[in-house]
């Protein structure tokens, strides 16, 4: 096993060289990765690229924020984890603001559902993480079967920059197969549904086609219930909706924290799923930093608070004492303002994502969803698409900070 890693790490600065410093073809080697028992399976991953995988996986490496990791934790593979490359998976957060006495108010306990899952992700040595390159030699300490990396996500938010080619290129010129997964991000219309087609390219990986099958349909009927309770909504009726983060990092005396514009995975879910009006036009396809007068320009409706290197609750906006100049938002009046679930490093949707939709579509529409039990159908996803029981369920609320819920 040493001398493998050793071999590995010669040839990475042999590629490394090619790729960053020469102006000839990167170095390529014949030799392939010995693969435990001698078999392969072929799959097909996001970019139409057939891959061989070893049928018997027993050490993977992740680039992802947590769609990748939840998914194996459903498929009872997480255990074969060695190498992340995402901190994200790791934070305990504890989250503190002002209220309008001057007293700190601190929302605590929010982790990453795999974190809650499995605790043992916190000590897994990270690969590369969000601004930083893919660090070749803790890569190829760890071993790995397979790496399996995900596009579009926090890491790679683009498949196609150079760091992202690069990337590719070394991986796969070590002879590790690679699986590359494409976020909804990826796509023009941003649709979140795209999530299936990651589920199932991870349950081929694996051999487990048909429980990946499942996840996929468990997570598309309830969306569907959704788009079928708002579907004849009529623009006139259609509420304004801003998805909207309270971003410590982005709030300054003129700036309120962030905003995502059309384009987004956000915005499709407002417009397109919920049958909503997304508050901010913009077409840049991503997140801005919104100003204090933009916002009170657009007053919206309803306002969706979700993770932006912050979680905070709707009381951060009613009482903080740096927003005090949005009090005057028909939102802030109405109280029709909510938090989606805390999700680390919120930069690609995933297995939680009808939750999302669920709490947009109930501010948004409330007397069409007043049948729903937003506590009891948390829990029920959880269940379903997780196959725990009750208890466990209530742990994976907690850690997304969603005990807000429950109805009194």
């Amino acid at each position: 096993m040493q001398q493998k890693s050793l071999i590995i790490l010669s040839l990475i600065l042999l590629l490394v060289t090619a790729i960053t410093g020469c102006t000839q073809a990167p170095v390529q080697t014949t030799e392939e990765k010995p693969v435990t028992g001698g078999e392969y399976r072929i799959v097909t991953d996001s970019r139409g690229v057939e891959v061989k995988v070893p049928v018997n996986i027993e050490r993977v490496v992740t680039v992802s924020d947590g769609l990748v990791e939840e998914v194996m934790v459903v498929l009872n593979v997480n255990n074969t984890l060695v190498g992340l490359g995402s901190k994200g998976l790791q934070y305990e957060g504890d989250f503190t603001y002002p209220d309008e006495n001057g007293t700190n108010v601190t929302v605590s306990g929010g982790k990453h559902i795999v974190l809650a899952f499995s605790p043992d992700v916190k000590t897994l040595p990270l690969v590369m993480d969000y601004g930083l390159a893919m660090n070749y030699e803790t890569l190829a300490s760890v071993e790995p079967d397979i790496v399996i990396i995900r596009f579009g996500d926090s890491s790679f938010l683009s498949a196609e920059d150079d760091n992202a080619k690069k990337t590719i290129q070394t991986i796969e010129s070590l002879g590790i197969p690679l699986v590359v997964l494409y976020s909804p991000n990826c796509y023009e219309n941003s649709n979140p549904t795209a999530v299936s087609d990651e589920i199932r390219v991870i349950g081929q990986v694996f051999g487990k086609e048909e429980e990946a099958d499942r996840i996929a349909s468990c997570l598309e009927s309830r969306q569907e219930i959704i788009k079928e309770r708002t579907q004849n909504i009529s623009d006139e009726e259609k509420p304004e909706v801003l998805m909207l983060g309270l971003s410590p990092m982005h709030r300054t005396e003129t700036s309120v924290g962030i905003a995502w514009g059309l384009k987004t995975t956000e915005s499709y879910m407002i417009e397109d799923v919920v049958n909503a009006k997304n508050a901010f036009r913009s077409d840049l396809g991503s997140f801005e930093i919104v100003s204090t007068e933009k916002v009170l320009a657009m007053d919206p409706d309803v306002i969706v608070i979700g993770t932006a290197a912050h979680y905070a609750p709707p009381e951060e906006l009613y009482e903080a004492p740096y927003y005090k100049n949005l009090r005057e938002l028909q939102a802030v009046k109405n109280q029709r303002v909510v938090s989606l679930p805390y999700s680390p490093r919120n930069s690609a949707k995933r297995l939680e994502y009808p939750i999302d939709l669920m709490v947009i579509a109930k501010a948004a529409y409330p007397e069409k969803f007043e049948d729903i039990d937003l506590n009891k159908w948390i829990l029920s996803f959880y269940q379903e698409v997780y196959g725990i029981d009750r208890d466990t369920a209530i742990q994976l609320r907690s850690a997304q900070l969603m005990d807000w819920c429950v109805e009194t």
